[in-house]
């Protein structure tokens, strides 16, 4: 049984949901930007200021002048430890409570601060310890592990391409709605039957029926 995460230092749920932003920023490759995590949290830049130089002196982010903030090993380790609580309420609420996958952003957002991790982890074994949570996203292990595998998006591939999609964003209920209409969800074969020009429209086919939407919306739609 791999071990838990180390402790952290106690966090508000504010300096908690920095953490995972910054990590979820970092996984594009860059620092993460003050605007960029201002526009997240939706809030103003010098908030995003002060956060910082607190969440700097406690040991989990570096900030450098002009290329942004990136976490420290202890800042990822929290960052990982709300996103596997955050991950796991998810999956439980889907599997154990009959939510639907595009209810549960919101309440895992509300629930995640203040779950311990027993009852995060009996939550996981109550539901066979997924690796993934009911959007595709990986779910880190008890000792931080996570696959950070990178994926490209269905706007990425060129007319013909086929691929599996894995995952998508899971912040907006509205845009789930739609892709369930579609059928597109973890697991469901795509492939590209016509590109429109200057990043028009993109003609799908999903599971052998052939569906049309904004290379908006397939940018948010990660595949393999």
């Amino acid at each position: 049984m791999p071990a838990p995460l180390p402790a952290s230092p106690a966090l508000t749920g504010q300096a908690e949901d920095y953490l995972k932003v910054i990590y979820e920023l970092e996984q594009r490759g860059d620092a993460a930007g003050t605007n960029d995590i201002a526009a997240r949290l939706r809030i103003s830049p010098a908030s995003v200021t002060g956060m910082v130089q607190r969440l700097s002196r406690l040991g989990l982010v570096e900030t450098e002048r002009y290329k942004g903030t990136r976490l420290t090993e202890a800042g990822r380790l929290a960052a990982l430890q709300l996103i596997r609580r955050h991950r796991i309420i998810e999956s439980y609420l889907v599997q154990r409570l009959g939510f639907g996958w595009d209810d549960v952003h919101e309440e895992a957002e509300r629930l995640e601060h203040g779950a311990s991790d027993q009852l995060i982890a009996r939550m996981a074994e109550s539901i066979g310890n997924p690796t993934e949570d009911t959007h595709g996203a990986p779910i880190p292990a008890a000792d931080g592990t996570i696959d950070e595998t990178h994926l490209g998006s269905l706007a990425d591939l060129a007319a013909g391409a086929q691929a599996t999609v894995m995952r998508m964003s899971d912040r907006d209920p509205e845009f789930l709605r739609y892709l369930d209409g579609l059928g597109i969800r973890p697991g469901a074969r795509v492939r590209i039957v016509a590109r429109g020009p200057f990043d028009g429209p993109l003609t799908v086919e999903v599971d052998g029926a052939q569906q049309v939407m904004g290379t908006n919306s397939a940018d948010r739609v990660f595949v393999r």
